[in-house]
């Protein structure tokens, strides 16, 4: 099995934390989705074969495509791979997007049968201070209609740490997605990354910057809540209802196979991994002129056991020493049972039978432990 990711880049506001590859222009978007089809055409080989499980529309903003385009894009997908008759197909969307006559189409039109929704808080003053385009209220609407329209499966981003973002409003945020019985919850912590917008204003004293004790506090609510609701903590920041993960994210966990379609999109194939340009024009010139620019890197065997110690460690099925004996040998074996030696007795990490765990204590180190532990 192996998964799609097509990149649509384009967005209506950039948010202000935003480092994704988008702009605000749809100047390109005709000849952008011409050249989606003819890359996937060029493409056709490099899953080798595979049956597709899942297909993602990430971006960007996905849900600014027309129903058309979305099915044409999905159509062409088919029509080239083998698609899983009970393939998972997602689309992300803004709240501001969905409306009755989008979410009518897309059930009507297309095949997207899970919607990612970035809602991020239902309160207008964090919502500003993302600089998102969506009012809270919007996003209770979206979800709402979604809901009507027939759209079970469905996941919302949650972001926490947010400046404005008070333990007593976080909590109704949580409390408010939990009304809606949504089967799927991803939430993350505020991050400032260099150049963006948000570091920018920051620097310059014109916003607030992010709280570490805070962003902790949040997540040991988000830990706690989504306990007593049942929801199951299978990654860091993902969690869900039994039968509800999501099997595209679930792909890039457990190391699976994935093409990656679009400008800046990431394929791997399980030895290389290689992205396409992150630029519009010369995207769509490539493609056109089939030279397609991306930059390519095989992966070291020692690169190959620490992505499957950062990646593993980071879910609920854990990093198991059977899988690293049979792929990287006993030595890798005795490597890692050396490191993380100090994290079990720090009480961040447990083992049970062949595998290690992070505790709730470790998942708020997560990042720090993996690298702890790479070769």
């Amino acid at each position: 099995m192996a998964g799609i990711y097509i990149h649509i880049p384009f967005c209506k506001q950039k948010c202000h934390y935003c480092n994704f590859y988008s702009f605000t222009s749809t100047q390109f978007r005709g000849d952008f989705v011409d050249a989606l089809l003819k890359e996937i055409d060029q493409r056709q080989d490099y899953i080798e074969g595979k049956s597709v499980n899942t297909i993602y529309f990430g971006g960007g903003t996905p849900s600014m495509l027309s129903a058309a385009e979305i099915k044409r894009i999905i159509n062409k997908i088919s029509n080239v791979f083998e698609v899983h008759a009970n393939a998972e197909i997602t689309l992300e969307a803004n709240p501001d997007d969905l409306n009755n006559g989008k979410l009518i189409a897309l059930k009507n039109e297309t095949s997207i049968n899970r919607l990612s929704m970035g809602v991020q808080s239902f309160f207008d003053d964090d919502l500003r201070y993302l600089n998102r385009v969506h009012g809270g209220s919007q996003a209770r609407k979206a979800i709402e209609l979604s809901i009507k329209h027939g759209f079970q499966n469905m996941t919302i981003d949650l972001i926490y740490g947010i400046p404005t973002l008070s333990e007593k409003k976080w909590k109704e945020n949580l409390e408010i997605f939990f009304a809606y019985q949504i089967p799927h919850l991803s939430s993350y912590s505020l991050t400032v990354e260099p150049k963006t917008a948000l570091s920018v204003l920051i620097n310059k004293g014109k916003m607030k910057n992010v709280d570490e004790e805070q962003s902790i506090k949040h997540f040991k609510i988000l830990l706690e809540q989504t306990d007593k609701q049942s929801y199951v903590h299978y990654e860091i920041s993902n969690f869900a209802k039994e039968g509800f993960y999501s099997k595209h994210n679930s792909i890039y966990w457990l190391g699976g196979h994935y093409l990656g379609l679009g400008p800046s999109a990431h394929s791997f194939n399980g030895v290389s991994r290689q992205w396409n340009v992150s630029n519009m024009k010369q995207y769509i010139n490539s493609v056109m002129t089939e030279n397609i620019v991306a930059e390519k890197e095989v992966l070291t065997k020692d690169q190959r056991f620490n992505e499957y110690v950062m990646t593993s460690l980071r879910t609920l099925w854990g990093c198991d020493l059977e899988h690293i004996e049979n792929v990287f040998g006993q030595d890798s074996i005795t490597f890692l049972k050396q490191k993380i030696k100090p994290f079990i007795d720090e009480e961040k990490v447990y083992k049970t039978g062949s595998k290690y765990f992070l505790t709730n204590k470790g998942k708020l180190f997560a990042d720090g432990i993996a690298a702890g532990l790479f070769k």
